[in-house]
């Protein structure tokens, strides 16, 4: 599979004049998101809406993986004041689905879930109910780290594989059946509470190892799953191998749903919590 120009169905156009009220909303409450770190495509479709996810514990990664664009700097230690700060953004959005997300925080010692814990916390106590999504690092695969996650009050906790076993090379410091683990041990925590899961398709991974790597979620019974295209954020990142095309994502998403997910978001720009309330639904 050879990489070509990007296709007619990769069209979609930021718009920064749509930002202007969220931009001002997220600076007055110093918050961070992941739709403006990670330089995700749907930013101004999903800020129009007045909807974010937004991105605790600072805006540095511990970790290289060579698809993201979130900053490698080193991290500052977690701001006190955020929990409240996003609770309060959510009430003042009205927001009835909250996702929040971190970079990988290796560098402390509880991986950053203390944080997630509070800031869970602060939305319920504002938010009574706001349905929360949490979107976790691997948290080394610390029991008591994803203990206190998984008991944190959040209705749907989500940790991507990103990608199949055989193209791990892009996911540095991390393991797909540590991966798999990390999922087996939330729900094992908490059966009450719903995984999740994303992969990108364009690195050139084959339907049979795609289908597999479905398989394997649903064998540890995480049955929410996000699909879409990888897009580098630059020349400097992982290379795309391929397009994908449409067909393809609605081809895994049917076969999905016959094999067992509850709920499958399939399309080239799918991200994973990109229309995160539409899973409520299959919860």
């Amino acid at each position: 599979m050879q990489k070509t120009n990007r296709p007619n169905w990769l069209n979609k156009k930021i718009s920064p004049s749509s930002h202007k009220e969220m931009r001002a909303l997220l600076e007055e409450k110093s918050i961070s998101t992941i739709c403006q770190e990670a330089l995700c495509p749907n930013i101004s479709e999903c800020f129009k809406k007045k909807v974010a996810t937004f991105m605790i514990l600072g805006t540095s990664c511990t970790r290289t993986c060579s698809f993201c664009a979130v900053s490698k700097e080193k991290p500052m230690p977690p701001n006190p004041n955020e929990p409240k700060n996003i609770a309060l953004a959510i009430k003042e959005l009205s927001l009835n689905h909250a996702v929040i997300t971190s970079p990988t925080r290796d560098d402390l010692s509880d991986n950053g879930a203390e944080h997630f814990c509070k800031t869970v916390k602060e939305i319920k106590e504002i938010n009574k109910e706001t349905i929360v999504e949490l979107l976790i690092s691997d948290m080394q695969e610390d029991e008591l780290s994803l203990k206190k996650i998984a008991t944190s009050g959040a209705e749907i906790i989500g940790h991507n594989l990103e990608t199949v076993p055989r193209l791990y090379n892009i996911r540095k410091g991390a393991h797909y059946n540590r991966s798999l683990r990390v999922l087996q041990k939330l729900s094992i925590f908490n059966p009450a509470c719903a995984t999740k899961s994303g992969i990108m398709l364009g690195f050139g991974e084959s339907d049979d190892e795609v289908l597999q790597l479905m398989q394997d979620l649903l064998s540890i019974n995480c049955k929410l799953l996000s699909i879409g295209q990888y897009l580098a954020p630059s020349s400097k990142h992982a290379k795309v191998i391929e397009y994908v095309k449409p067909e393809r994502f609605e081809f895994f998403k049917n076969i999905g749903l016959k094999m067992g997910f509850s709920y499958i978001k399939s399309s080239p720009y799918t991200r994973s919590s990109y229309l995160a309330h539409e899973y409520l639904e299959a919860i």
